[in-house]
């Protein structure tokens, strides 16, 4: 157990990082938190490894358009208007250098107004509020370093408007762990660096100190709906809202089919022992078995973290444990300064949210189409959201074709941050209607028009470049106009 306050901190490693996280004013669930996840890796720090053995992939999930047919539409209509909205909010898009909450990026536009992240998923609250005559309460799990600008988003939304239940609530930090002394890391050149979020499964613990399950509940809220901001596709359903209450499962993990592309992503698989369905990462991932676990035809479908979950369940579940769920432990070994290597090495210890399906008797999975999965992690991907591919309805769903997209691969020298991205496209990204791929090596800006097409190539020319007003882009990168 933590020390209380007043007390000797005794030579106990983890003593120390408690003692930290009190002068931080971090909560006692905070701490008992990390207190398990700290012992867990203490203790065992063998049982990172899901070994391939030890699970059964799962290649029978119902899909949602095979049993749309079976959903009541008034029952899935009573459900919906009995559901709550999450939304992951955490973010800060450091990875792209960003140095704001990753939400607040603008996406794209619509009728000439520039659409953020946070923009779009106001106007699908609100959509599906006015079309379903729902209350749909929105919540988002902030940081602390998202908090106000998110919320001032929120304020200033003249069509949003919520009583009654919290729009926010704030998500947990911890320390990073020096891994050779399993003391707090310090770092005073920026003691910022010296913390980190406890992962996605942070969320139940946050729910729980909050108290937002009990004023749900108190609403007339049923069943609440968990997805990250940056996933744009994860939007309000009445026929997601009407599988799952039909469903009776206490918890629900929207899946999707894999592609070449989502291989490395986390999936879900029976445990072989107890028959329960459990959540691996990629990081949990034995290096023997990473062929199986990268093998589409074997696991075929990956974890979108679109979660469902019963309120009362997951309130109960809680209450048992005293806000702190027994999540497997996951082990991402950094430096203290990510962008520097010479670093001191640090551990941070996380929790995946969708973890938790292997905690209720009776969890359930069901197949989603690919708009359920739109999410935007790297440059790459902010590409495609601003391309020609995607069209913004009015009803703020972020439509394409065949949601097959192609593969963008933007040189990370000149393209990985934000800034230097929009930099290179002034006049905005080029047309990929007619593009297998877009590969760019080395630095070059684009005018305006640009369309590129079949496996479009730029190569590196040692210098700047530029691609000129509506020249065409293929596989031999700027291609000639003498067949005039």
């Amino acid at each position: 157990m933590c020390p209380k306050k007043g007390k000797p901190v005794s030579n106990d490693p983890f003593e120390l990082s408690a003692a930290k996280m009190r002068e931080h004013g971090m909560s006692e669930i905070a701490i008992s938190q990390f207190e398990r996840l700290y012992r867990t890796w203490q203790q065992d720090n063998h049982s990172e490894w899901i070994r391939e053995s030890d699970v059964e992939p799962l290649t029978d999930i119902p899909a949602v358009r095979d049993i749309h047919h079976t959903i009541d539409h008034e029952k899935a209509l009573e459900a919906f208007k009995k559901t709550a909205f999450l939304k992951l909010n955490g973010g800060l898009g450091t990875s792209m250098g960003l140095a704001g909450p990753k939400s607040l990026l603008p996406v794209r536009r619509h009728k000439a107004k520039r659409m953020r992240f946070l923009d779009i998923i106001l106007g699908q609250v609100v959509t599906a509020r006015t079309r379903e005559d729902a209350q749909l309460p929105l919540t988002l799990m902030n940081s602390f370093r998202t908090s106000k600008e998110s919320m001032s988003v929120l304020r200033h939304n003249r069509r949003f408007h919520q009583e009654g239940i919290p729009t926010e609530i704030i998500q947990h930090v911890e320390p990073k762990i020096d891994l050779a002394t399993g003391a707090p890391v310090s770092f005073p050149e920026n003691p910022e660096l010296e913390w980190c979020p406890p992962g996605h499964g942070d969320v139940f613990a946050t729910l729980w100190e909050s108290g937002l399950l009990d004023q749900l509940l108190d609403n007339g809220i049923e069943y609440l709906f968990i997805s990250n901001s940056d996933n744009l596709g994860a939007r309000p359903s009445t026929t997601l809202a009407g599988a799952f209450a039909q469903s009776d499962a206490p918890f629900m993990v929207e899946v999707a089919h894999k592609t070449a592309a989502d291989r490395k992503g986390g999936h879900i698989v029976r445990d072989r022992k107890t028959g329960r369905l459990s959540l691996r990462e990629m990081s949990q991932v034995h290096p023997d078995d990473k062929a199986d676990a990268t093998d589409i035809a074997k696991h075929p479908y990956f974890n979108t973290n679109n979660i469902w979950v019963r309120v009362r369940d997951l309130r109960d579940k809680l209450a048992q444990t005293g806000g702190v769920l027994d999540l497997p432990v996951i082990r991402n070994r950094k430096t203290v300064d990510p962008t520097d290597s010479s670093t001191t090495k640090v551990l941070q210890l996380e929790t995946a949210m969708g973890a938790a399906i292997s905690l209720f008797d009776g969890a359930a999975c069901i197949e989603v189409d690919r708009p359920r999965f739109l999410p935007v992690k790297t440059t790459n991907d902010l590409f495609i959201m601003r391309s020609d591919r995607f069209h913004l309805t009015d009803t703020y769903e972020m439509e394409d074709g065949n949601y097959i997209f192609p593969v963008v691969d933007l040189d990370p020298r000149y393209y990985k941050n934000i800034a230097d991205f929009d930099e290179r496209f002034p006049y905005g990204v080029p047309s990929l209607a007619a593009a297998n791929s877009f590969t760019v090596k080395g630095d070059w800006t684009f005018g305006q028009n640009v369309k590129c097409f079949a496996d479009a190539r730029l190569e590196d020319n040692g210098d700047p470049s530029y691609v000129p007003n509506g020249e065409f882009v293929g596989p031999q990168g700027i291609e000639p106009d003498d067949w005039l």
